[in-house]
């Protein structure tokens, strides 16, 4: 690619992304004083709501204050409060490593067992640099797992 054509990628995908966040689900940062090193813009989540037994995708799209070259995801998720299901990622599986100061995606999809309760959850997820020692961001969401047909269903 040529290097106007390449501006003009960016300019358009970051255009597309802003777009698609302008309608994001709303979070909060675990603590509101903190001055974590990773600032989150925005959660998207497809489908919304969630269907039991398809795959869901978390859209996360974040700011980094530091270059980043690993680090993890530590994700916890609550059922009217109480706590169900814990799970903790790679965070270079979930987007590019290395991660260069600036703006970047973390997509995680997986797919909902079709038992899965519908109502309303709240995750919680924290991100850890490659030390695994510092905390860089920590926010809570909340999402729906929809009233519709399972897997199990069939």
């Amino acid at each position: 690619m040529d290097t106007i054509t390449s501006k003009f990628f960016f300019l358009f995908s970051s255009l597309s992304l802003l777009h698609a966040f302008a309608n994001a689900t709303d979070i909060h940062y675990c603590d509101k004083k903190a001055n974590y090193n990773v600032d989150v813009k925005g959660v998207q989540i497809s489908p919304d709501p969630i269907a039991r037994g398809q795959p869901a995708t978390f859209t996360i799209a974040a700011t980094t204050s530091q270059a980043l070259s690993g680090g993890k995801l530590v994700i916890d998720v609550s059922y009217f409060g109480w706590h169900v299901y814990s799970e903790t990622h790679d965070l270079c599986g979930e987007t590019s490593c290395p991660i260069s100061v600036g703006d970047f995606v973390i997509a995680h999809s997986q797919v909902l067992p079709g038992f899965t309760p519908p109502g309303s959850y709240s995750l919680k997820m924290k991100l850890y640099d490659g030390n695994n020692n510092n905390e860089l961001t920590c926010i809570t969401f909340g999402f729906s797992i929809g009233f519709g047909s399972s897997v199990a269903d069939y």
